[in-house]
């Protein structure tokens, strides 16, 4: 079967580009329904072609899902894959090209890769080229990569192992705010017996990667008061309270600078890794101090700790902090407030509920008066250290058992499919709602991701190595040839 994927891919990897280039110059934010619909009907067009059965699926105010259908005589398990074809928004003048003008380049624009044209000659596409264009990894590449597995095998006369559905999100990178309602509504099209996930990168080391779970996520916006205008620092500066000072204060007494997190009762629902999760974390190979060095970065946090084992933690990261000016824009001048921007990554079993609970019983602790609203003029006077917070919506973390028969039979096709062993993770660091898919589909989740991990996802000048996607459809080719009979013989 591999020999097989990789003769269709050397044969029709000019093709293979050409799709994927075509796909990218959709623009594809979700609030531009306009394009956002010239990209589901661009899918629909590429499932059609392929003979799967195919239709938008539609839930009000929501972007269209995409969905397709191919049976398999015989087969009796169903898997869907998923991936989004929406986009996180751009700002054109951080890109070296325009983000929905596919570019391809010799290698990583870092390393000094150079643009060429998309080349017309089959088998001459090289591996190390990337391709740079908004969504080229995050997630347009997988659903590439599904159906060029499929138009693989199916030159090859290899059928599928498993009856296949196609569910392609429009709206994931908006914040899924419709997702539930889409699930709901088209339970019974969407009944499978497991789920398969294309989002993501693979592990640092570049190996095929199998994920179980994703981190849960939650933000909040914190504002501090303190006077009423702006006061010089001369007269006032050791009278009037200093909002940045306090707010510095103030997270120094939520995380310390190794990343603890230091509000009472914070971590009690951490679910403590299972033995298998263990195993699994102490195989992973470990990338730190290639990943310092490639980042420039002396050191990391608590005492420079492997990432795979932080990740299976809950993290406090500031994301932002404003108040006052620095360089040209500094003035002598005790500042009238100060804001920051905080996200949460929860891991089971944490919930958002609780976690909010937690946090705004610390804020008031530490002598805050909080509310969600700016403060009036007589609660300013009555409240000496007044916050404001104004919490996101959230939600908590996935995560499937690593020692499920299904979750052995995926691992074993993955490694069919890639040719050797394959990186085994509990968690992902990031996040995605796949608790919306646990509490209404009832169904495993396992994450097989293709793209490379240092592919710019929700920057400027993303990009997909192109081996990656070449590499992904032998995976995901394994998974549809082989998932059904291995997991047939998993105890």
């Amino acid at each position: 079967m591999r020999r097989a994927v990789e003769a269709y891919r050397q044969a029709n990897d000019t093709r293979i580009l050409s799709d994927l280039a075509e796909f990218l110059a959709i623009p594809n934010l979700a609030a531009d329904s306009v394009n956002i619909r010239r990209n589901a009907h661009h899918l629909l067009r590429l499932l059609e072609r392929r003979g799967i059965r195919a239709q938008l699926l539609e839930a009000p105010g929501s972007p269209p899902a995409v969905f397709g259908e191919l049976k398999t005589p015989g087969a009796t398990r169903t898997v869907v894959f998923y991936a989004h074809y929406d986009g996180q928004p751009v700002d054109s003048a951080h890109w070296a090209t325009p983000p929905w003008r596919p570019t391809l380049r010799t290698g990583a624009l870092t390393d000094g890769g150079t643009v060429i044209p998309l080349p017309v000659q089959p088998g001459s596409v090289q591996g190390e080229w990337r391709i740079y264009a908004r969504s080229a990894s995050d997630d347009k590449s997988p659903i590439i990569a599904f159906l060029s597995a499929l138009d693989a095998l199916r030159a090859a006369g290899i059928a599928p192992s498993v009856n296949l559905k196609f569910f392609f999100e429009g709206e994931e990178e908006a914040g899924s705010d419709h997702l539930r309602d889409m699930l709901t509504r088209h339970r019974d099209r969407l009944g499978a017996d497991l789920w398969i996930f294309g989002d993501g990168p693979v592990h640092q080391s570049r190996r095929q990667q199998v994920s179980f779970g994703v981190r849960g996520v939650m933000g909040v916006e914190l504002t501090l008061f303190e006077a009423s205008r702006a006061l010089h620092s001369g007269h006032y500066g050791n009278w009037a309270p200093n909002p940045l000072v306090a707010m510095a204060h103030l997270i120094a007494s939520m995380r310390d600078r190794d990343g603890r997190i230091l509000i009472a009762g914070f971590s009690d629902d951490v679910a403590v890794p299972s033995p298998v999760e263990r195993e699994a974390i102490a195989g992973a190979p470990v990338v730190d101090s290639a990943l310092r060095a490639e980042l420039l970065l002396a050191g990391t946090e608590d005492g420079n700790a492997p990432l795979m084992e932080r990740i299976m933690l809950p993290a406090l990261n500031v994301r932002g902090l404003s108040g006052g000016g620095v360089g040209r824009l500094a003035v002598n001048a005790v500042p009238t407030e100060a804001r920051a921007s905080i996200d949460f990554r929860l891991v089971p079993d944490q919930t958002p509920a609780r976690v909010r609970a937690l946090v705004e019983a610390h804020l008031r602790r530490q002598g805050f008066f909080v509310l969600d609203t700016d403060p009036t003029r007589e609660e300013r006077l009555a409240h000496a250290h007044i916050l404001k917070v104004v919490w996101g919506e959230g939600y908590p973390a996935s995560r499937t058992d690593m020692a499920l028969p299904v979750s052995r039979a995926v691992i074993r096709a993955a490694e069919l499919g890639a040719g050797g062993r394959v990186i085994v993770v509990p968690t992902m660091g990031g996040s995605l709602p796949l608790y919306h898919f646990d509490e209404v589909l009832r169904a495993p989740i396992i994450t097989v991701p293709i793209v490379n991990h240092d592919n710019n996802q929700h920057a400027a000048d993303e990009n997909l190595r192109l081996q990656n996607l070449f590499d992904g459809m032998s995976v995901y080719a394994g998974i549809i040839a082989h998932l059904g009979r291995v997991w047939g013989d998993t105890p």
